[in-house]
């Protein structure tokens, strides 16, 4: 080999090194700071079985913000680990009970839906690439495959595996210094204060108005995969919609109809709709998220009932 050509291979050698070095010293802050990304809480789980795992979007957050899952843990003797991530459908939850069940058990899952998950991609294949998501996300060879594997099946663009496998985002993380808790967790203790503009603003954020009859067929055989994936595993779902404000509720596009399909899709399980159980604004901390009086109330009225309601 020339000298020229040794000298390549050996600046590119050391370049692979100090890249490595950074990725695996990005990867230990990450772990430093992890708090609730999904797939963190899975590598960190102290249990390989639970009685519960929570899936879901935000919505489903405010049970596990401050102590409160211990809270329910301690007062039904119940394992459980909530794996609920912001602006995800049911794909991306699909692949979460995926992930957990290759090395870990539960007895139940608690499916949390909401309507807006179900109407765009943008909850679904396009959440595997949030750079938010990728450096949270603990590096694991099963995950890495896993993720390939919906690039080439589910339609999730492969720059995401690529992501995840070359730590990009994680290593070029801006505040890689910063807690991974997201933003509704440091407002858990508020009491909100009802705005129509918050109001309108959240729902048109949260339903972009295009092909939402195709997506919504879309995403239900999602949903119903994702049901078949636990029945497969021996795993009991029980679906429920939790409550939401009525100024909320009432700008909600087709949720009549979305009900009728949930209900269907649900067939066998079951679909508890909480949705107008607590319409006070004491007991959400902004639009449509409870805080902690509320997910007490929600706890005491119809969760703690749900989660030790005997089995068959």
């Amino acid at each position: 080999m020339t000298r020229p050509g040794r000298a390549a291979i050996a600046f590119i050698g050391i370049g692979l090194l100090i890249y490595a070095a950074v990725y695996f010293a990005a990867e230990r802050l990450m772990y430093r700071n992890g708090h609730s990304n999904p797939f963190f809480k899975i590598a960190t789980a102290n249990e390989k079985a639970f009685d519960w795992v929570i899936l879901g979007a935000s919505h489903a957050m405010p049970l596990d913000f401050a102590d409160f899952n211990d809270q329910m843990q301690s007062e039904t003797s119940l394992k459980i680990i909530n794996l609920a991530l912001p602006g995800t459908g049911p794909l991306y939850h699909r692949f979460v009970l995926e992930a957990f069940l290759r090395e870990h058990t539960a007895r139940n899952v608690l499916y949390v839906v909401d309507s807006f998950a179900f109407y765009s991609r943008t909850w679904n294949e396009d959440r595997f690439g949030d750079a938010k998501l990728l450096r949270a996300t603990p590096f694991d060879p099963g995950t890495a495959w896993l993720l390939w594997q919906y690039s080439r099946r589910e339609g999730v663009d492969p720059r995401a595996a690529a992501d995840y496998l070359a730590g990009f985002s994680k290593i070029n993380n801006r505040d890689r210094f910063k807690r991974d808790a997201w933003e509704g967790e440091l407002q858990f203790d508020r009491a909100y204060r009802p705005s129509a503009v918050a109001t309108k603003s959240r729902i048109a954020y949260l339903f972009p108005n295009v092909g939402r009859e195709a997506a919504l067929a879309r995403y239900l055989t999602e949903f119903t995969r994702m049901l078949e994936l636990a029945k497969q595993r021996n795993v009991r779902v029980v679906v429920i919609k939790m409550p939401t404000p009525g100024q909320f509720r009432a700008l909600l596009p087709n949720e009549a109809a979305f009900d009728e399909a949930m209900t269907a899709a649900s067939h066998g399980i079951g679909f508890k709709d909480l949705s107008l159980e607590l319409d006070e604004p004491r007991f959400y901390s902004d639009t449509d998220h409870l805080n902690r009086v509320g997910v007490t109330e929600l706890f005491a009225r119809h969760l703690k009932a749900i989660l030790t309601a005997p089995t068959n």
